[in-house]
């Protein structure tokens, strides 16, 4: 049987495996999508993007994104809630400590069969490692910011983020 043991720990070599290959995968998304700059006509139109293509989904979610402290673009569609606005808060807090993905940081601690809720040590009601957060990184300079999705399962919130991010540096690319 595989899950939680009560410990924070995960059950069996098979989920630890698992997740060391999603390390990766979530590893070379990182490498693949940055910025080589970041404006706010630039979050207008990533933010725009994002949400174009939630509502072509049908996905009922919020959508964020921030340079250092600032907000620049915020929306959430008909469906979603504060718990949405709650979960962006959490998720991003741990882009901001790690520098990675949200996503990226709670596979790391499932690759050593840990859990982030109970290994991290950070209050679980202000840090969630689940998916939905990605940091907006510069070349040359590193993470400046993030933009966050809420709403669907976490899987389906950081796939929607690097949609859109591969889509809109494309799109720049092709400018």
């Amino acid at each position: 049987m595989s899950g939680m043991n009560g410990t924070g720990v995960l059950n069996g070599t098979d989920e630890r495996e698992a997740a060391r290959h999603q390390v990766r995968e979530l590893e070379e998304q990182e490498r693949r999508l940055v910025l080589d700059r970041f404006g706010n006509e630039d979050a207008w139109r990533l933010g725009c993007l994002l949400t174009d293509l939630a509502r072509e989904r049908g996905a009922a979610v919020t959508v964020d994104i921030r340079r250092g402290g600032q907000q620049l673009f915020h929306c959430a569609l008909p469906g979603t809630s504060a718990d949405n606005d709650a979960w962006i808060e959490r998720k991003c807090r741990v882009v901001e400590r790690y520098a990675e993905s949200s996503y990226l940081v709670g596979a790391r601690f499932r690759a050593k069969g840990r859990t982030f809720e109970e290994s991290s040590r950070l209050d679980p009601d202000r840090y969630a490692a689940h998916g939905g957060a990605f940091p907006v990184r510069l070349r040359g300079t590193g993470v400046i910011g993030t933009v966050a999705v809420s709403g669907l399962p976490q899987g389906d919130d950081h796939a929607l983020v690097v949609d859109a991010l591969g889509r809109y540096i494309e799109q720049r690319t092709e400018d």
